[in-house]
C-alpha cells in the first residue's frame, strides 16, 4: 500500500551490467576506486529531510575533487556526481512505500557484492545490513553506523564482523567500548556557502522529524513558556503509527498556540529559516549519535538550545554555540541569552571543525588502512 492507501504493484528492480574497470590495486598517488552505498529510502542528496544521505554526497564530492573513483549505489533519482548505480527507480518514500523496505536492501547489497572485486574498497552505509558484505567479499569494506547501537543484539554482530568499523561520534562508539573501531569520524558538510546572520531574528524554529524521540511537543513547550514564536520545519513519517502521532498528538498540541508548522523543507529553504531564527531548539531526548540539524544551524550562526545527550556535547561548545538545559522550562529560561553569543565566532569555528574535507581525510585513512590489511593477510 502507498501513502493514500491505494494498491501498488512492487517496485521494479533491472538487473545492473558489470562495471568496466580493470582492477590493478590502488591507483599511483592514493587514487582509489571506492564504492558508496547508500540505502534505497531516500536519494542522495535528499529533497528534504535525509541526514544520512546529505553525508554520503557531501563525501562523495570530496573524495571525488581529491581523484578517486567513486560509484554510488543509490536510488535512481539521485544527482550525486561520479557514476551511479540505480538500486531502485525511485527512492522509496517518494515512491509511496509504507511497509517494510529491508527486502530492497538486501538487494542492494547483493548487487554490490556482484561487483565487489571491481572496487578497491566498499563503503557501506546500510546501517546493520553491512555487517555480512565483509564476510561475503575480499574486497575491503568500511561500514559507518548513522544510527544507534545500545541494541541488545548489537556486540555480538558488531564482533564478528570482518570490516573497518566506523563511528560518528564518541557517545556512539561509547556503547561499544571494547570494540576495535577504525576510527571515530565526525560528520561534514560543505557549510561554507551557507546563509547566515550576523544577528537573529525573534523566532524559534524546529528542524526534525514529528516523532517523540525528537522531543518537537518540548520544543513547542520552550517557545510557549518564553513567549516566542516558533516555526516547525519537520518531517512527516508515513507509517500508520507516525501518522497517529502527528494527528492526535502534535496537532492537538499546537492549536491555540504561536507555532508555525511549515512541513518538510527544501535544503536551502531550511538553511534560511534556519538563518532568520534567534535560536534552533533540539530538545530531543534519545541519545543522537550526531546530529547534522546542529551544525547546521551553527553554520548560519544561529546559536542551539538543547537537552545534553547523545553526541550534542561534542558539537556545543556551551556558553558559545549555545546552552544546555535539563527540560522545557529551564531552556525556555535560557533563550533570551542567546542574543549575547557572537553568531560570527559561531559559524567559523563549526565550518572549519565538521567540514567535508576533515570528514574525507579520516575516511581516506579507513581505506588506506583497510586495504594494507587485506594485503598482509
Amino acid at each position: 500500500m502507498n501513502r493514500t492507501g491505494e494498491a501498488r504493484g512492487p517496485i521494479a528492480i533491472d538487473p545492473v551490467e558489470p562495471i568496466p574497470i580493470e582492477r590493478q590495486g590502488p591507483a599511483a598517488g592514493s587514487r582509489l576506486r571506492i564504492a558508496q552505498v547508500a540505502g534505497p529510502f531516500e536519494p542522495v542528496p535528499p529533497r528534504g529531510y535525509g541526514g544520512t544521505e546529505r553525508v554520503i554526497d557531501a563525501l562523495v564530492r570530496e573524495l571525488i575533487d581529491r581523484g578517486h573513483e567513486v560509484t554510488t549505489y543509490a536510488a535512481a533519482d539521485s544527482e550525486v556526481p561520479g557514476r551511479l548505480i540505480a538500486t531502485v527507480p525511485e527512492a522509496l518514500r517518494h515512491a509511496g512505500l509504507d511497509e517494510d523496505g529491508s527486502g530492497y536492501v538486501l538487494e542492494t547489497a547483493m548487487r554490490v557484492l556482484d561487483d565487489a572485486s571491481q572496487f578497491d574498497v566498499i563503503h557501506s552505509h546500510l546501517e546493520w545490513s553491512s555487517l555480512f558484505l565483509s564476510r561475503a567479499t575480499t574486497t575491503p569494506t568500511a561500514f559507518t553506523f548513522h544510527g544507534r547501537l545500545d541494541r541488545p543484539w548489537a556486540t555480538g554482530l558488531l564482533q564478528r564482523t570482518r570490516g573497518s568499523l566506523v563511528a560518528i561520534s564518541e557517545h556512539q562508539a561509547s556503547a561499544h567500548p571494547d570494540l576495535d573501531w577504525a576510527a571515530i569520524v565526525h560528520n561534514g558538510l560543505d557549510l561554507t556557502s551557507s546563509p547566515w546572520r550576523r544577528e537573529g531574528g525573534q523566532d524559534l524554529c524546529f528542524v526534525g522529524r514529528v516523532a517523540p524521540e525528537k522531543g518537537v511537543i518540548d520544543a513547542v513547550e520552550v517557545a510557549v513558556r518564553a513567549g516566542r514564536h516558533l516555526r516547525v520545519a519537520a518531517k512527516m513519517g508515513p507509517l500508520p503509527e507516525e501518522r497517529d502521532y502527528f494527528e492526535n498528538v502534535f496537532k492537538p498540541a499546537i492549536k491555540g498556540r504561536d507555532v508555525e508548522f511549515v512541513g518538510e523543507l527544501s535544503s536551502d529553504e531550511r538553511a534560511q529559516l534556519v538563518s532568520e531564527s534567534l535560536a534552533s531548539l533540539v530538545t530531543g531526548v534519545w541519545p543522537e549519535p550526531f546530529g547534522l540539524v546542529v551544525i547546521e544551524s551553527l553554520a548560519a550562526g544561529t546559536p542551539v538550545l538543547g537537552r545534553r545527550v547523545g553526541a550534542l556535547p561534542e558539537i556545543i561548545r556551551e556558553g558559545v554555540d549555545g546552552f544546555f538545559g535539563d527540560d522545557p522550562e529551564h531552556l525556555a529560561f535560557l533563550v533570551d541569552r542567546v542574543a549575547a553569543l557572537d553568531r560570527k565566532a559561531i559559524r567559523e569555528s563549526v565550518v572549519d571543525r565538521f567540514s567535508a574535507k576533515r570528514m574525507a581525510d579520516g575516511y581516506e585513512e579507513v581505506y588506506v588502512r583497510a586495504i594494507e590489511r587485506a594485503r598482509a593477510r
